[in-house]
């Protein structure tokens, strides 16, 4: 069955970590067969050359494409394993060839890869131009879509590790959207699909990681890439990578989101989606932002000016140091005692070897 291969027998060992540009995927674009339709869409505003390959020759059209926000490259990871998965050529990948055409870009955004910003190089956020269309990397999107027209679209995306799964103590690990088409947020055919794909992904999710997956806000925005493709009736789906407890370098995150593209292509291709209802996507709690990647109990300890059982909220920030991601610790937030929040690590002040850890994580100097 499509997808039960393990992971670790496709996953592209040497494509890791946060950093990932079109240096990193070059080589193994260009290493695939003829049967993955490799070229050079365009180009990006300083020219880089934008990537996408097409797969198979079925009616059945899905177009993806990733880092769309340079900084968001766990879905790069995941797509390029899925094609490394296709490339194995086992006889459940035959189906894909014979009823689907994939066309996936992996790297949207290639000056903002290797910037390791969200923004391209004119300072724009590719996913508020989608009626603009101000910026080549949104033109060159557009266009493909215009040509290939496809049945679903795949608006692949990474979220950050504030999100927890409704009021739960649970990370948003992987988050799914049926985009919006109008202000009022009503239903479509299109709309509805969308909802079913993602109902399928869940059920699926569930079994690897209970209560982890969320439901991303669907504000209406048709300046967002996925809320005007669902203007014009194509049913399509964000996913957002988030974090998974210890795994900043979203390694794990990573085998979620490949899990995920497959049970869709899975249930696009057999059609079995069609059975869920609207019902089984409003199931999946929506994301909540309560968590902080550290959260410190009984901050007076260390800064005498806070109230008693004052809890500080530290955020990573991630910065791009030559090649390697960084994660600087931030204060956030102060919070009273009785405010909720979860931390990826929660540590007391008043424990001694708690105050060690949180001197050892160059944390203890935010409060000086």
């Amino acid at each position: 069955m499509l997808g039960e291969t393990a992971h670790v027998d496709f996953k592209l060992e040497d494509i890791k970590g946060r950093y990932i540009t079109n240096d990193h995927i070059y080589d193994f674009l260009y290493q695939l067969d003829s049967t993955f339709n490799v070229k050079n869409l365009g180009t990006s505003v300083l020219g880089k050359p934008i990537y996408g390959l097409t797969i198979g020759q079925g009616p059945t059209r899905i177009l993806m494409w990733s880092q769309m926000h340079g900084n968001e490259s766990t879905t790069t990871k995941a797509v390029l394993d899925v094609i490394n998965y296709i490339q194995l050529k086992s006889k459940d990948v035959k189906a894909i060839f014979d009823n689907c055409t994939l066309l996936i870009i992996p790297i949207l955004n290639p000056d903002g890869a290797e910037r390791y910003t969200r923004v391209n190089a004119n300072q724009v956020d590719l996913n508020r131009d989608a009626q603009d269309l101000s910026q080549p990397e949104s033109n060159i999107l557009k266009l493909i879509y215009n040509e290939f027209k496809p049945s679903f679209c795949f608006n692949l995306h990474d979220q950050r590790t504030i999100f927890n799964v409704g009021k739960t103590n649970k990370p948003a690990t992987v988050s799914f959207l049926a985009p919006a088409f109008d202000t009022n947020r009503n239903n479509s055919d299109s709309r509805l699909q969308s909802m079913q794909i993602i109902s399928a992904m869940n059920i699926k999710l569930q079994k690897l990681i209970p209560g982890q997956v969320g439901r991303y806000d669907d504000g209406f925005n048709s300046n967002c890439v996925g809320d005007a493709f669902q203007m014009l009736k194509t049913p399509t789906i964000l996913f957002e990578a988030g974090h998974f407890p210890g795994d900043y370098m979203r390694e794990v995150t990573r085998e979620y989101i490949v899990v995920a593209i497959l049970e869709a292509i899975r249930t696009i291709m057999q059609g079995d989606y069609k059975s869920l209802q609207m019902e089984n996507y409003l199931q999946i709690p929506e994301n909540n932002k309560l968590f902080y990647d550290v959260l410190v109990l009984n901050g007076h300890e260390l800064d005498t000016n806070l109230e008693l059982g004052t809890k500080v909220g530290i955020l990573f920030k991630e910065k791009l140091v030559d090649t390697k991601i960084d994660f600087e610790p931030n204060i956030e937030l102060k919070l009273a005692k009785s405010e909720i929040a979860f931390g990826h690590e929660t540590k007391d002040a008043s424990i001694l070897a708690d105050r060690l850890w949180l001197e050892s994580k160059d944390i203890s100097r935010l409060f000086k």
